[in-house]
Protein backbone atom coordinates (compact mmCIF):
# COMPACT_ATOMS: atom_id res chain seq x y z
CA UNK A 1 0.00 0.00 0.00
CA UNK A 2 1.31 3.47 -0.88
CA UNK A 3 2.78 5.52 1.93
CA UNK A 4 5.41 8.17 2.64
CA UNK A 5 5.90 11.64 1.09
CA UNK A 6 5.02 12.19 -2.56
CA UNK A 7 4.74 15.13 -4.92
CA UNK A 8 1.39 16.05 -6.50
CA UNK A 9 2.15 14.26 -9.81
CA UNK A 10 2.97 11.03 -7.94
CA UNK A 11 -0.17 11.38 -5.85
CA UNK A 12 -2.38 11.77 -8.92
CA UNK A 13 -0.75 8.77 -10.63
CA UNK A 14 -1.36 6.66 -7.54
CA UNK A 15 -4.97 7.84 -7.30
CA UNK A 16 -5.57 6.85 -10.93
CA UNK A 17 -4.23 3.38 -10.11
CA UNK A 18 -6.32 3.19 -6.91
CA UNK A 19 -3.15 3.29 -4.82
CA UNK A 20 -4.99 5.24 -2.12
CA UNK A 21 -8.46 3.83 -2.61
CA UNK A 22 -10.71 4.47 0.45
CA UNK A 23 -7.93 6.07 2.49
CA UNK A 24 -8.34 9.55 3.94
CA UNK A 25 -7.10 12.24 1.61
CA UNK A 26 -3.81 13.89 2.66
CA UNK A 27 -4.56 17.06 0.67
CA UNK A 28 -7.44 19.03 -0.82
CA UNK A 29 -7.87 21.68 -3.46
CA UNK A 30 -9.71 24.76 -2.22
CA UNK A 31 -11.41 27.93 -3.41
CA UNK A 32 -12.10 30.53 -0.71
CA UNK A 33 -13.98 33.68 -1.76
CA UNK A 34 -14.81 36.41 0.75
CA UNK A 35 -17.89 38.63 0.73
CA UNK A 36 -17.90 41.57 -1.67
CA UNK A 37 -18.32 45.16 -0.48
CA UNK A 38 -21.23 47.47 -1.17
CA UNK A 39 -20.84 50.45 -3.45
CA UNK A 40 -20.81 54.03 -2.23
CA UNK A 41 -23.93 56.21 -2.17
CA UNK A 42 -23.65 59.88 -3.17
CA UNK A 43 -22.84 62.03 -6.20
CA UNK A 44 -20.38 60.14 -8.40
CA UNK A 45 -20.00 57.16 -6.05
CA UNK A 46 -17.57 54.29 -6.65
CA UNK A 47 -18.39 50.60 -6.98
CA UNK A 48 -17.70 48.09 -4.22
CA UNK A 49 -14.58 45.94 -4.34
CA UNK A 50 -14.90 42.20 -4.78
CA UNK A 51 -14.14 39.83 -1.96
CA UNK A 52 -10.63 38.44 -1.78
CA UNK A 53 -10.12 35.13 -3.62
CA UNK A 54 -7.64 32.40 -2.68
CA UNK A 55 -7.19 29.06 -4.41
CA UNK A 56 -4.60 26.30 -4.12
CA UNK A 57 -3.77 22.88 -2.67
CA UNK A 58 -3.39 22.34 1.06
CA UNK A 59 -2.61 19.36 3.33
CA UNK A 60 -5.37 18.44 5.76
CA UNK A 61 -4.98 16.85 9.19
CA UNK A 62 -6.41 13.37 9.77
CA UNK A 63 -9.45 13.42 12.04
CA UNK A 64 -9.30 17.13 12.88
CA UNK A 65 -12.37 19.28 12.33
CA UNK A 66 -11.69 22.39 10.25
CA UNK A 67 -14.00 25.38 10.58
CA UNK A 68 -15.44 27.00 7.46
CA UNK A 69 -16.67 30.60 7.42
CA UNK A 70 -18.57 31.98 4.46
CA UNK A 71 -18.40 35.77 4.64
CA UNK A 72 -21.44 37.94 4.05
CA UNK A 73 -21.52 40.83 1.62
CA UNK A 74 -21.27 44.42 2.79
CA UNK A 75 -24.60 46.03 3.73
CA UNK A 76 -26.16 48.69 1.49
CA UNK A 77 -24.97 52.25 2.05
CA UNK A 78 -27.15 55.38 2.17
CA UNK A 79 -25.26 58.66 1.58
CA UNK A 80 -22.06 57.01 2.79
CA UNK A 81 -19.06 55.00 1.65
CA UNK A 82 -19.76 51.36 0.99
CA UNK A 83 -19.41 48.75 3.70
CA UNK A 84 -16.70 46.12 3.57
CA UNK A 85 -17.50 42.46 3.00
CA UNK A 86 -16.72 39.79 5.58
CA UNK A 87 -13.78 37.37 5.40
CA UNK A 88 -14.24 33.75 4.33
CA UNK A 89 -12.11 31.10 6.04
CA UNK A 90 -11.15 27.44 5.54
CA UNK A 91 -8.99 26.20 8.42
CA UNK A 92 -5.97 28.54 8.45
CA UNK A 93 -6.71 30.02 5.00
CA UNK A 94 -8.48 33.39 5.16
CA UNK A 95 -9.65 35.62 2.30
CA UNK A 96 -10.33 39.28 3.14
CA UNK A 97 -13.67 40.95 2.44
CA UNK A 98 -13.92 43.53 -0.34
CA UNK A 99 -13.43 47.26 0.28
CA UNK A 100 -16.33 49.70 0.12
CA UNK A 101 -16.76 52.16 -2.75
CA UNK A 102 -16.39 55.92 -2.15
CA UNK A 103 -19.17 58.52 -2.00
CA UNK A 104 -18.78 62.15 -3.07
CA UNK A 105 -17.02 63.36 0.08
CA UNK A 106 -15.31 60.27 1.51
CA UNK A 107 -12.55 57.95 0.37
CA UNK A 108 -12.89 54.39 -0.89
CA UNK A 109 -11.87 51.55 1.41
CA UNK A 110 -9.18 48.92 0.95
CA UNK A 111 -10.00 45.21 1.11
CA UNK A 112 -9.54 41.93 -0.74
CA UNK A 113 -10.17 44.12 -3.77
CA UNK A 114 -10.41 47.87 -3.27
CA UNK A 115 -13.43 50.11 -3.68
CA UNK A 116 -13.78 52.54 -6.59
CA UNK A 117 -12.76 56.18 -6.17
CA UNK A 118 -15.21 59.11 -5.94
CA UNK A 119 -15.68 61.86 -8.53
CA UNK A 120 -14.53 64.65 -6.17
CA UNK A 121 -10.93 65.50 -7.09
CA UNK A 122 -10.84 62.37 -9.28
CA UNK A 123 -9.94 60.24 -6.25
CA UNK A 124 -7.92 57.06 -6.82
CA UNK A 125 -9.44 53.70 -6.00
CA UNK A 126 -8.44 51.89 -2.83
CA UNK A 127 -5.88 49.12 -2.87
CA UNK A 128 -6.54 45.38 -2.91
CA UNK A 129 -4.49 42.70 -1.19
CA UNK A 130 -1.75 41.16 -3.30
CA UNK A 131 -2.65 37.61 -4.26
CA UNK A 132 -6.33 38.14 -3.44
CA UNK A 133 -7.58 41.05 -5.54
CA UNK A 134 -6.93 44.38 -7.22
CA UNK A 135 -7.34 48.11 -6.74
CA UNK A 136 -10.50 50.07 -7.53
CA UNK A 137 -10.71 52.47 -10.46
CA UNK A 138 -10.12 56.24 -10.40
CA UNK A 139 -13.06 58.64 -10.23
CA UNK A 140 -13.58 61.46 -12.73
CA UNK A 141 -14.23 65.16 -12.21
CA UNK A 142 -14.02 67.67 -15.02
CA UNK A 143 -16.05 68.82 -17.98
CA UNK A 144 -19.35 67.04 -18.33
CA UNK A 145 -20.82 64.75 -15.70
CA UNK A 146 -18.43 63.24 -13.13
CA UNK A 147 -18.48 59.60 -12.10
CA UNK A 148 -17.11 57.08 -9.63
CA UNK A 149 -14.56 54.40 -10.46
CA UNK A 150 -15.39 50.71 -10.65
CA UNK A 151 -14.55 48.41 -7.76
CA UNK A 152 -11.56 46.13 -8.15
CA UNK A 153 -12.00 42.48 -9.06
CA UNK A 154 -9.98 39.37 -8.29
CA UNK A 155 -8.69 39.27 -11.87
CA UNK A 156 -8.26 42.93 -12.91
CA UNK A 157 -8.32 46.44 -11.47
CA UNK A 158 -11.51 48.49 -11.52
CA UNK A 159 -11.96 50.67 -14.59
CA UNK A 160 -11.53 54.44 -14.22
CA UNK A 161 -14.50 56.74 -14.73
CA UNK A 162 -14.73 59.21 -17.62
CA UNK A 163 -16.84 62.22 -18.53
CA UNK A 164 -20.53 61.27 -18.14
CA UNK A 165 -19.57 57.64 -17.43
CA UNK A 166 -19.10 55.55 -14.29
CA UNK A 167 -16.22 53.08 -14.30
CA UNK A 168 -16.87 49.38 -14.84
CA UNK A 169 -16.03 46.86 -12.15
CA UNK A 170 -12.88 44.78 -12.49
CA UNK A 171 -13.23 41.21 -13.75
CA UNK A 172 -13.11 38.21 -11.47
CA UNK A 173 -11.33 34.87 -11.88
CA UNK A 174 -12.78 31.68 -13.36
CA UNK A 175 -12.51 28.26 -11.71
CA UNK A 176 -13.81 24.76 -12.50
CA UNK A 177 -13.47 23.50 -8.92
CA UNK A 178 -17.26 23.14 -8.64
CA UNK A 179 -17.37 20.91 -11.73
CA UNK A 180 -18.55 23.83 -13.89
CA UNK A 181 -16.39 26.74 -15.03
CA UNK A 182 -17.64 29.71 -13.01
CA UNK A 183 -16.34 33.26 -12.57
CA UNK A 184 -16.06 34.65 -9.03
CA UNK A 185 -15.24 38.00 -7.38
CA UNK A 186 -16.06 40.70 -9.92
CA UNK A 187 -16.07 44.36 -8.85
CA UNK A 188 -19.12 46.63 -8.69
CA UNK A 189 -19.75 49.38 -11.24
CA UNK A 190 -19.40 53.07 -10.44
CA UNK A 191 -22.18 55.64 -10.80
CA UNK A 192 -22.48 59.11 -12.39
CA UNK A 193 -23.59 62.20 -10.50
CA UNK A 194 -26.81 62.66 -12.48
CA UNK A 195 -29.25 60.58 -14.46
CA UNK A 196 -27.91 61.69 -17.83
CA UNK A 197 -24.66 59.75 -17.58
CA UNK A 198 -23.81 56.15 -18.44
CA UNK A 199 -23.58 53.96 -15.36
CA UNK A 200 -20.73 51.49 -14.86
CA UNK A 201 -21.47 47.79 -15.27
CA UNK A 202 -20.40 45.11 -12.82
CA UNK A 203 -17.34 43.01 -13.56
CA UNK A 204 -17.68 39.38 -14.66
CA UNK A 205 -17.97 37.31 -11.51
CA UNK A 206 -21.05 38.72 -9.82
CA UNK A 207 -20.35 42.45 -9.74
CA UNK A 208 -23.44 44.69 -9.53
CA UNK A 209 -24.07 47.65 -11.85
CA UNK A 210 -23.95 51.28 -10.80
CA UNK A 211 -27.10 53.40 -10.95
CA UNK A 212 -28.16 56.99 -10.49
CA UNK A 213 -30.89 55.69 -8.17
CA UNK A 214 -30.37 52.29 -6.52
CA UNK A 215 -27.21 50.30 -7.23
CA UNK A 216 -27.44 46.62 -8.13
CA UNK A 217 -26.33 44.10 -5.50
CA UNK A 218 -23.44 41.72 -6.08
CA UNK A 219 -24.53 38.15 -6.83
CA UNK A 220 -25.04 35.86 -3.84
CA UNK A 221 -22.18 33.38 -3.21
CA UNK A 222 -19.96 35.03 -5.81
CA UNK A 223 -18.05 37.57 -3.73
CA UNK A 224 -19.10 40.26 -6.22
CA UNK A 225 -19.01 43.94 -5.27
CA UNK A 226 -22.19 46.01 -5.23
CA UNK A 227 -22.83 48.89 -7.62
CA UNK A 228 -22.60 52.52 -6.57
CA UNK A 229 -25.55 54.92 -6.35
CA UNK A 230 -24.96 58.36 -7.87
CA UNK A 231 -28.08 60.01 -6.49
CA UNK A 232 -30.07 59.83 -3.28
CA UNK A 233 -30.78 56.08 -3.40
CA UNK A 234 -28.99 53.23 -1.67
CA UNK A 235 -26.00 51.47 -3.13
CA UNK A 236 -26.01 47.80 -4.05
CA UNK A 237 -25.07 45.34 -1.30
CA UNK A 238 -22.05 43.13 -1.75
CA UNK A 239 -22.48 39.48 -2.73
CA UNK A 240 -21.80 36.82 -0.10
CA UNK A 241 -18.76 34.58 -0.46
CA UNK A 242 -18.33 30.85 -1.01
CA UNK A 243 -15.95 28.05 0.02
CA UNK A 244 -15.44 24.98 -2.19
CA UNK A 245 -13.17 22.04 -1.32
CA UNK A 246 -12.47 18.94 -3.40
CA UNK A 247 -10.30 15.83 -3.53
CA UNK A 248 -9.92 12.90 -5.95
CA UNK A 249 -12.88 10.56 -5.76
CA UNK A 250 -10.64 7.55 -5.00
CA UNK A 251 -10.12 8.88 -1.49
CA UNK A 252 -12.67 8.28 1.25
CA UNK A 253 -15.29 10.96 1.80
CA UNK A 254 -14.94 13.40 4.66
CA UNK A 255 -16.42 11.91 7.83
CA UNK A 256 -18.54 15.05 8.37
CA UNK A 257 -19.31 18.11 6.28
CA UNK A 258 -22.07 20.46 7.39
CA UNK A 259 -23.89 22.27 5.85
CA UNK A 260 -22.08 21.49 2.60
CA UNK A 261 -23.43 19.67 -0.43
CA UNK A 262 -21.30 16.79 -1.77
CA UNK A 263 -21.65 16.13 -5.50
CA UNK A 264 -19.02 14.33 -7.58
CA UNK A 265 -17.73 15.55 -10.93
CA UNK A 266 -14.79 14.86 -13.25
CA UNK A 267 -13.19 12.41 -10.83
CA UNK A 268 -13.52 14.61 -7.74
CA UNK A 269 -15.65 14.67 -4.62
CA UNK A 270 -16.70 18.30 -4.08
CA UNK A 271 -17.83 19.99 -0.85
CA UNK A 272 -19.59 23.30 -1.46
CA UNK A 273 -20.28 25.63 1.48
CA UNK A 274 -22.79 28.43 0.88
CA UNK A 275 -22.91 29.21 4.60
CA UNK A 276 -20.58 28.67 7.55
CA UNK A 277 -19.96 25.21 9.00
CA UNK A 278 -17.17 22.64 9.38
CA UNK A 279 -15.56 19.64 7.72
CA UNK A 280 -13.62 16.64 9.10
CA UNK A 281 -11.41 14.33 7.01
Amino acid sequence: MAQGLFNLKQVMQAVQQNGWSNQKTPFVEYLVVAGGASGGSGAGAGGGGAGGLLTGIDPVPNGQTLLVTVGGGGAVAASASGNNGVASVFGSISATGGGGGAKDSTSPVSGGSGGGGRRDNATAGAQGISGQGNAGGIGFQGGGVGGGGGGGGAGTVGIFAASSRGGNGGSGISSDISGTVTVYAGGGGGATENSGGTQGVGGAGGGGAGSYTTGTAGTTNSGGGGGGSGGSGNSGAGGSGIVIIRHPIAYADATSYSPATKPTSNGYTIYTFLSSGSITF
